[in-house]
């Protein structure tokens, strides 16, 4: 026998009641948002947790208890799941942009010692800056630079994908290939 429900499902909307139904037959949504998209309306027909788990084809738990307390205060982005594990990210969004615009900008040698780009620079001067970041490493500076798009494969410098500077007779020129977001994804 089943516990009594401590926090019962709100009656569903004829928005939330397609879009359920329409998620849990898709073809493309991943598997957790579908059974979750599976159980809810289960549990508004009047079924149990486990049983309502056992229609999505999961185990019966306290998850289903849980999954119906998100969605009373949620809606539908109860369905997407949350932060699964692992450490989370060092910097916000805010400090993550700080990295990109500081590696964006060209060394000189009389602020950072150096004329040339690399990860250790970017370190050492984020380190150094006023607004920076104090425990910077040169593996977070990698990675904040690579989900920005940057990337460092060619010349072992940081510079935007699809950017290239070239040499010609009248000048130094950026040349910009079209198609860059397309090879990207």
């Amino acid at each position: 026998m089943s516990r009594r429900q401590t926090d019962p499902l709100r009656p569903l909307s004829d928005d939330q009641r397609s879009a359920l139904a329409q998620l849990s037959r898709g073809q493309v949504a991943p598997a957790v948002e579908v059974a979750r998209a599976e159980i809810l309306p289960a549990v508004a027909a009047g079924d149990d947790s486990q049983q309502a788990a056992r229609v999505a084809g999961r185990r019966p738990g306290d998850a289903v208890s849980h999954l119906v307390a998100r969605f009373d205060v949620e809606g539908t982005a109860a369905l997407t799941p949350r932060h699964g594990g692992g450490r989370r990210p060092t910097y916000d969004p805010q400090a993550r942009a700080r990295i990109a615009a500081a590696a964006a900008r060209e060394p000189t040698p009389e602020r950072d010692g150096t004329a040339t780009r690399s990860l250790s620079t970017l370190r050492r001067t984020r380190r150094a800056a006023p607004d920076g970041l104090p425990r910077a490493s040169t593996d977070t500076l990698r990675r904040v630079l690579h989900e920005s798009g940057s990337s460092d494969r060619r010349t072992g410098t940081w510079c935007p994908t699809g950017e290239a500077p070239r040499r010609r007779k009248a000048g130094p020129v950026v040349v910009v290939d079209p198609d860059a977001e397309a090879k990207k994804s």
